[in-house]
């Protein structure tokens, strides 16, 4: 596997390991799901339900299915869908693909992600959720999502990405 696979067990074993430092240390039981269909939007009976929506802007590579070309992208939106009921917390997670500029064939490709930029999300989504489900205050969000890695992407391109063309993207509106 190169590091460009979308691999949600690399998720899902970070989370498992911020869970055990004690990240969400409130005795709760807490999960993560994948959902490749779901939206930001939460509905009235699913907000009653207590569900959460925390959009993040990340970065991470993409490799094309059809042809192998690989690009960096620091635009990549990654949703998390969560909340906390009865003692159990549940995430679920969608991260957006891109299309390749060259095939030009719609097919979105997922990204994939190294350690560190996987920590960070996980990382400001556990302080959202402190922040929401806990009432602590949100101590580590410094309004940033950028690292200075992803300084060095070219622009963003919106009609190759999935979340723009679904309006959710984290790209800056006067940046076209």
């Amino acid at each position: 596997m190169s590091k460009y696979d979308w691999s949600p067990s690399l998720w899902l074993d970070i989370f498992n390991e911020l869970l055990n430092d004690d990240e969400l240390d409130y005795g709760d039981q807490w999960t993560l799901n994948f959902n490749y269909t779901q939206t930001d939007q939460v509905t009235k009976d699913e907000r009653k339900r207590g569900w959460k929506v925390y959009n993040h802007c990340a970065y991470g590579n993409f490799k094309c299915a059809s042809c192998s070309k690989t690009w960096p992208s620091a635009r990549v939106v990654l949703l998390f869908r969560y909340r906390l009921r009865n003692g159990r917390g549940t995430v679920i997670m969608r991260p957006f693909g891109q299309a390749c500029r060259r095939c030009r064939d719609d097919e979105f490709d997922l990204p994939g992600f190294e350690t560190k930029d996987v920590e960070h999300a996980l990382l400001k989504l556990f302080s959202r959720i402190r922040k929401n489900c806990y009432n602590d205050e949100d101590d580590d969000d410094d309004g940033s999502t950028t690292s200075p890695t992803q300084m060095y992407t070219k622009p963003h391109e919106k009609a190759l990405c999935e979340a723009c063309r679904m309006g959710i993207c984290c790209q800056d509106d006067d940046d076209d």
